[in-house]
């Protein structure tokens, strides 16, 4: 899917691959894992990160990712590192490695056919659309949302959805 995206939006396809092989490196690692890793890597953990750890696999995941096969390209690091919950600042390889994850066929959530439609389209607006589904989502079940997903969906303009749903 990443590399189907790279191809569509003039991104190097073989970046895509290789962010979109290696991006859950770390994903089945339990929660005791993931901190006890980063933190011996040096990796600076926030709040949301030490209450949901399985967050953690993907910056973990771009530290293993150099470390057991040799990735030193910046940009494939970044979207290994950003596929889970975004960032204010995505590069086109990040948003791809992003709605790949998110989007793939194995997704069985009732809006994925037409977001992975429109990831083909427009990766912006995909990322709206992607960020708004999984903002929905994340309050539906009264999850936390990470602020890194909350300044992305600044970032695409979905000011809007940002506002507290609750009523008065």
């Amino acid at each position: 899917m990443a590399e189907r995206l790279a191809r569509a939006h003039g991104v190097d396809p073989l970046r895509a691959r290789v962010a979109g092989l290696l991006h859950d490196l770390a994903r089945l690692y339990p929660a005791e894992r993931l901190l006890r890793e980063c933190t011996e890597r040096g990796l600076d953990v926030d709040a949301f990160e030490r209450s949901t750890p399985i967050v953690l696999h993907a910056r973990l995941g771009a530290e293993l990712a150099r470390e057991r096969f040799g990735v030193e390209d910046p940009g494939i690091l970044s979207a290994i590192r950003k596929h889970t919950v975004a960032d204010a600042v995505m590069s086109p390889l990040d948003a791809v490695v992003y709605l790949a994850d998110g989007l793939e066929p194995g997704r069985t959530f009732p809006e994925r056919a037409a977001l992975a439609a429109l990831a083909l389209a427009d990766l912006d607006a995909a990322m709206r659309g992607t960020l708004a589904s999984s903002l929905d989502y994340l309050r539906s079940r009264d999850l936390p949302i990470s602020p890194h997903t909350l300044a992305a969906a600044r970032t695409y303009g979905l000011d809007a959805a940002l506002e507290d749903k609750t009523p008065a």
